[in-house]
């Protein structure tokens, strides 16, 4: 790539020298006033027709051509302040080409020299106003994706300098924004009357990005525990693991939520909590065979938000959780899309299996080292269809299943319960050892649903398709 870039320069080098206009010696050329008139993105992994592009910005890393009269004799070019390279052997008086350094300063430029373009000559300089912008910015999560009206959400990413603009679904523009230095993050809070789901999208330093469309998306709900999905239980007890209508409780934040699972029942918890080494310690079904809202085919067709042959790679499962303490060092939840598991949590043979729909989240291990969880109100937790562990090992063999791959698999199981529940076994994590010990937290849980979960890309050139 970087060899036909660099062909591509040299074959404008050649055409513009028959426009050349060149001073005669070296002492006229420093003195010869310089002009830009046009400034080119030259980017060799673009289309025939757009790889000259004329434009009103650059990203770092970009190579532009400059167009304009008078750089012969040019010695430095400072791009917001800082001294960039430029090859004498590819410029002309009228065309110098450039690329911007990595270590270009953007909103850490001072002021006066920000989006500025200067060219220096030993007898005159001159300055040129232009944007300049790191690379592009990029959604990688959101704090809560079902927020209520007053909460702030919090929408973490790179490259999210200067937020000043956040659009969410329906359309409805926010501008107030606090934003972080480092821009790794941005927050807002969630206005009144937000019914649409979809993306949000917003607008800083460094141009525009968009998340998955996901945002305020519920229209998939496995079960919220208030009429949406039908719980279902069998051989409950007061001791046991199975839980039912009476373990639910009222949102904690009171936030308007409604009826939201505990982890673990109060009714266990009085009890002295869930013992160390404990592997089904709880568990909450749907309602299973017999109830139509488990068919998940309602999900597509026409009507639905997903395509039968929508990619599971493309599609997450979502659910809110509150955790008002610290949940350290012991205990998980562990998901399965089909009740044919036995709950013994992580490294079991049904958390690994090829036939099994099952998925171990452990909060408490971020990045592989040991991190205590605790959540600031509710927060959303986002898994990919495609990282249960049939699909995961169906992927690693070279396999794309599908969303009616996951339909099909429920729908011909013995049993098509959708379940989630708590495990407090022994585990190793990366070649550690997590001993487990009593669990007394109160975690809270709420909103299963499905939601798609594909990355979207931005063009710095909307108008053009992508």
């Amino acid at each position: 790539m970087k060899k036909d870039k660099y062909i591509m320069i040299a074959a404008y080098v050649l055409a513009s020298m028959t426009a050349l206009t060149s001073c005669s010696d070296d002492e006229s050329c420093a003195n010869t006033a310089i002009s830009v008139d046009k400034i080119f993105l030259q980017d060799a992994s673009s289309t025939a027709e757009t790889h000259n592009r004329e434009v009103d910005f650059a990203r770092l890393g970009q190579t532009i051509r400059i167009q304009g009269s008078g750089f012969s004799g040019l010695r430095h070019i400072y791009i917001n302040g800082y001294d960039t390279y430029f090859n004498n052997a590819l410029m002309t008086d009228n065309n110098v080409w450039v690329t911007l350094s990595s270590k270009t300063p953007v909103v850490d430029a001072e002021d006066d020299v920000r989006n500025t373009i200067t060219f220096v000559k030993d007898g005159t300089s001159m300055t040129y106003n232009f944007t300049i912008r790191a690379a592009a910015p990029s959604i990688s999560s959101i704090s809560c994706t079902l927020p209520k009206a007053g909460e702030t959400v919090v929408v973490y990413g790179a490259n999210l300098h200067e937020t000043t603009t956040v659009t969410l679904p329906s359309g409805n523009v926010i501008t107030d924004i606090t934003s972080d230095t480092d821009g790794e993050w941005f927050s807002f809070v969630m206005p009144e009357g937000e019914k649409t789901g979809g993306s949000i999208t917003c607008t800083g330093a460094n141009g525009t990005a968009k998340s998955p469309a996901y945002f305020n998306e519920n229209s998939c709900y496995i079960i919220d525990f208030d009429g949406l999905g039908s719980q279902g239980f069998w051989s409950w007890s007061e001791t046991g693991s199975m839980c039912n209508d009476e373990d639910l409780t009222t949102d904690p934040t009171n936030s308007g939520r409604g009826n939201v699972a505990m982890l673990v029942p109060q009714r266990l918890l009085d009890k002295g909590g869930i013992a160390a080494g404990k592997s089904r310690a709880t568990e909450w079904w749907t309602a299973g065979n017999g109830n139509d809202a488990d068919d998940w085919t309602w999900m597509t067709g026409e009507n639905g938000l997903f395509d039968s042959d929508s990619p599971i790679t493309d599609i997450a499962l979502q659910f809110d959780i509150y955790c008002p303490d610290e949940w350290n060092g012991t205990g998980q939840i562990q998901i399965t899309l089909q009740n044919n598991v036995s709950y013994n949590g992580y490294g079991s043979d049904e958390s690994k299996s090829s036939s099994t729909q099952t998925y171990v989240w452990i909060p408490w291990v971020k990045d592989g080292k040991l991190t205590p969880f605790k959540t600031n109100g509710w927060e959303t937790v986002t898994i990919k269809l495609s990282d249960f562990s049939k699909y995961a090992n169906s992927i690693e063999d070279g396999e794309t299943p599908i969303f009616q791959n996951v339909i099909d698999d429920r729908n011909n199981g013995s049993y098509k319960n959708f379940g989630f529940g708590f495990v407090n076994t022994d585990i190793t994590v990366n070649g550690t050892e997590y001993p487990s010990s009593a669990f007394t937290n109160k975690v809270y849980i709420d909103n299963m649903r499905l939601v798609p979960c594909s990355s979207i890309t931005v063009s710095d050139f909307p108008s053009e398709t992508e």
